[in-house]
């Protein structure tokens, strides 16, 4: 990072943190603001992001920040709650999200027939996951209804891990097939990979916990320093995945969720870490997707690449949340809420550069130029809409809440990967 490069940003993040507490109130969100930063930075104006310097770079945050933040957002679920036959997200996530791959898929297959089966199936399965940080306002409001909020919460915080194994499986065997090797060897890569992965994130996150919850009750260990152990885990259960012929993304995620499940008591930590430093990384890598990545896309966008990313947040993915939640006594306007709160942020970013890195498929440069410019929509849109749509939506339930009981049915209230401050919402 050039000096220049770095006093831009370390500008960007104290002049956005001086009104911080007012955006909170504002269509202007970190993430927006960040993409707007970058892209200003980029060649298109200022031209201090040079392309070619900072391309290896992102790729290396991004696989940091793809580790941290499968760790840390899986350790943030409760799975009791997903076991309950009513469970919100068990139905966004066990039939919504498989329905939302199938019709992006679908969408692609008729406005992207170039990218063909197995980049028709990618860009779904990596614009599937949904982001609640690029709508805050509406995870955090608690006008909102604790079973909705909540709901668009842990349903962030699974899909990603869940569309994960789609991803690689799809990229891994649709780069062999294409380029005419033995797909033998590449299925048993792969099995390898979605076995071997789990096996050691759980290992991790099982005897890690239970290691770091002696320490703190014996008192070993002091504040600063359970962060990083428990951060440690996550690298540890990426490495060693990686060691064992593993994937150490898909380790790191079942480390959180392991962690997150049997030992919550030193995971408050993790929730800090995702407050502050995760933050900061999440930031840079929307700074450099605005500097590097947007004005590319936009650059080759025509009229069928913003088709595509229009319906994947809209039809895509309102229309698989509408059927999941059939039967579930909510009003249509909670379903609408759900459905167009499905944000693309941080998660299809770093798949997208993962897979234009490693795969072998022809068609990864369109398959990024879509994801990138659907995410670009989604900052924008969402960000815009989150904190009155969040208010309206808060005051109309609150009104007829006798008339909807399904909403305000009792809910754990659990951690976002970052709330807004007191004062973003009225008391």
């Amino acid at each position: 990072m050039t000096p220049l490069l770095l006093a831009a940003v370390a500008a960007a993040i104290l002049l956005f943190g001086l009104f911080s507490a007012r955006a909170e109130r504002s269509p202007l969100t970190p993430p927006l603001f960040f993409v707007v930063v970058g892209y200003a930075l980029g060649p298109t104006l200022m031209d201090v992001v040079e392309p070619g310097a900072a391309r290896p770079w992102i790729h290396g945050l991004a696989e940091l920040t793809l580790v941290l933040v499968l760790f840390t957002d899986a350790s943030r679920i409760h799975l009791d709650g997903l076991r309950r036959e009513e469970s919100l997200p068990a139905r966004l996530l066990g039939l919504g999200m498989p329905l939302t791959i199938g019709a992006g898929a679908l969408a692609a297959m008729g406005l992207l027939p170039e990218l063909g089966v197995w980049g028709w199936l990618l860009v779904a399965a990596i614009l599937a996951p949904t982001d609640a940080a690029l709508g805050q306002a509406v995870v955090s409001n608690p006008q909102v209804p604790v079973r909705i909020r909540q709901s668009l919460n842990v349903e962030s915080g699974l899909n990603d891990g869940i569309a994960l194994p789609v991803i690689l499986a799809a990229a891994t065997l649709g780069g062999a097939i294409e380029a005419g090797e033995d797909l033998a060897g590449w299925i048993r890569f792969v099995a390898l990979q979605l076995v071997l992965g789990p096996a050691v994130g759980i290992l991790v996150g099982l005897a890690g916990g239970r290691v770091l919850v002696r320490a703190t009750a014996a008192g070993w260990v002091n504040g600063p320093f359970r962060r990083l152990a428990g951060l440690g885990l996550a690298g540890l259960a990426f490495a060693g995945a990686e060691l064992v012929g593993g994937n150490g993304f898909i380790a790191a995620f079942t480390a959180g969720l392991t962690l997150g499940n049997t030992a919550r008591e030193v995971c408050t930590c993790l929730y800090e870490f995702g407050e502050a430093e995760g933050q900061l990384l999440t930031l840079l890598v929307f700074l450099l997707f605005g500097g590097l990545l947007v004005p590319e896309a936009l650059a080759h966008a025509d009229a069928r690449l913003w088709g595509y990313a229009l319906l994947s947040l809209t039809v895509v993915r309102m229309l698989p949340v509408a059927v999941a939640l059939l039967g579930s006594g909510l009003r249509p306007v909670s379903v609408a809420f759900l459905g167009w709160f499905g944000p693309r942020g941080l998660a299809s970013i770093l798949f997208a550069l993962l897979i234009v890195e490693e795969s072998e498929l022809a068609s990864t440069a369109l398959l990024e130029t879509v994801v990138v410019l659907t995410v670009l929509a989604s900052t924008v849109a969402h960000g815009v809409t989150a904190y009155p749509l969040a208010s309206r939506y808060g005051r109309f339930v609150a009104a007829i809440r006798g008339r909807a009981e399904a909403e305000h049915a009792p809910a754990p209230e659990l951690p976002v990967r970052v709330a807004h401050g007191r004062r973003s919402v009225p008391g």
